[in-house]
């Protein structure tokens, strides 16, 4: 009875809740790759480097992961729909100052700063607010692939929009667009009714969120330094350990003095959540990593413009989209493990594609085969690891798990420009662009073990 009241409610929330949800989610995927197709305008204009535009890059998605624990926590003192509304706000104000920025560093507090600080808090809400909504099996997986589909094509068409509205207008209109956008899903929201009423006694662990951001900003740090000073780069990696060790130690802390941390030691006592999360950091690792890279390496190294570029990954939003749309389909047909598994060796057959081209061919389009191939993999797989992870825990826990899971997801977002651009960055050159791809494809085969060991479970069509 469930199941078909929340099948009812699902077409009439797609174009009410579910549409304001799943455009948030594609803005920002699309704020975190558009960039790279700007590379060359944005550096030039604000009298800048190829790297200081990585820096802005890199800092955005690292300000989701560091406060995206936060962000989620928040949503259960305050409520899911005032801190979606809030994180709106915040974000289009961040996107006009960019499309103002006279110089890197406006930008950075534009675009890294304010828009990735909006996002951390406009994202756990989407997440939570659709697990909470869509309660049965096969309208969740709807809900959710729609929320991957459009998170997938805004990571993966950002550089084909950048890249037009860059070469019609200029790398500043792009900003004027996510304002544009985000003043739509506010008049959207207006439809979006919490579940869940806020609790303004529900306590707020701030040394533990201090803690947290503090060691996920230097790990990441180092990786940037890379490049700079190796020494600088084990000393940041090792010290931002060690915070988080702290952090965690503060947790089992709090736990025993009875309070409530920012996140419970529990949630990693699920082994299924704990491999879906894996799964999760190394999707968009891979995502984000591909993106840059292969945007970079038509730029700089085959002097294409942002245009040309960005026509290129047409082939690996068509292959995201149409393979996310497809995940009730999917999700009736096969289980999850399977799913994941599947989009993963997709993905591998891709980055090996476009390793057998790089030097092979001169043409750009000879890109598109193995972009495609990328794309319908994590489609296939984005989906049924959000939902494995999400519905390991009941209601109660959405806001943590909510969290945790976007800033691993983000985390690897991060990691994926941070690692592969700064091995492309410090030869941007055919053997840097391989270096590159093939660090990818190792991170993709950790991503198929850890989706090896997921629970073999029924079909959900199965089980429903």
């Amino acid at each position: 009875m469930a199941e078909a009241e929340t099948s009812g409610r699902t077409a009439g929330a797609v174009r009410g809740v579910l549409a304001p949800l799943a455009l948030a989610q594609f803005i920002c995927s699309f704020a975190g790759s558009n960039m790279n197709v700007m590379i060359n305008d944005i550096s030039t204009d604000l009298n800048t480097t190829v790297q200081g535009v990585q820096v802005a890059i890199t800092i955005f998605l690292l300000v989701m992961a560091a406060l995206m624990i936060p962000g989620g926590k928040l949503t259960d003192r305050y409520g899911r729909k005032q801190c979606f509304l809030t994180g709106l706000t915040v974000y289009g104000v961040g996107a006009l100052l960019s499309a103002a920025a006279p110089g890197l560093g406006v930008l950075i507090l534009g675009n890294s700063i304010l828009e990735g600080v909006g996002t951390a808090l406009l994202i756990p809400p989407v997440y939570i607010l659709t697990t909470l909504l869509f309660t049965g099996v096969t309208s969740r997986a709807r809900a959710f692939g729609t929320v991957m589909a459009l998170g997938g094509v805004g990571a993966a068409a950002g550089p084909l929009i950048g890249g037009l509205i860059t070469s019609a207008i200029s790398w500043r209109a792009a900003f004027v667009f996510q304002a544009l956008v985000i003043a739509l899903i506010i008049m959207l929201s207006r439809r979006i009714k919490d579940p869940l009423p806020p609790d303004p006694t529900r306590h707020f662990d701030t040394g533990g969120a201090v803690l947290s951001a503090v060691g996920l900003i230097l790990i990441v740090t180092g990786i940037l330094a890379a490049d700079d000073n190796v020494w600088l780069m084990i000393g940041l990696i090792v010290l931002g350990a060690l915070v988080l060790l702290w952090f965690f130690r503060w947790v089992r802390a709090q736990e025993r003095a009875g309070k409530e941390p920012l996140l419970s030691t529990s949630l990693f006592r699920n082994r299924t959540s704990n491999l879906g999360l894996v799964t999760q950091n190394i999707q968009w690792l891979v995502l984000m990593g591909t993106s840059f890279v292969v945007a970079t390496y038509l730029q700089v190294v085959r002097g294409y413009d942002a245009i040309q570029t960005g026509v290129i990954f047409t082939a690996s939003t068509l292959g995201l989209l149409v393979s996310s749309l497809a995940a009730e389909r999917l999700a009736k047909r096969w289980a999850q493990r399977t799913l994941v598994m599947t989009g993963f060796v997709v993905v591998i057959a891709g980055i090996v594609v476009l390793l057998a081209v790089v030097s092979g061919s001169p043409s750009a389009w000879a890109f598109a085969p193995g972009l495609l191939l990328i794309g319908l993999g994590l489609g296939v797989m984005l989906t049924p690891s959000v939902n494995v992870v999400q519905s390991s825990f009941p209601e109660e826990r959405q806001g943590e798990i909510s969290g945790l899971s976007r800033s691993i997801s983000n985390l690897g977002s991060s990691l994926g420009t941070a690692v592969v651009g700064t091995i492309l960055v410090a030869g941007l050159s055919t053997h840097a662009y391989a270096a590159s791809m093939i660090t990818l494809a190792a991170l993709g085969l950790v991503g198929l073990a850890a989706a090896a060991f997921l629970p073999r479970t029924r079909s959900p069509a199965e089980t429903a």
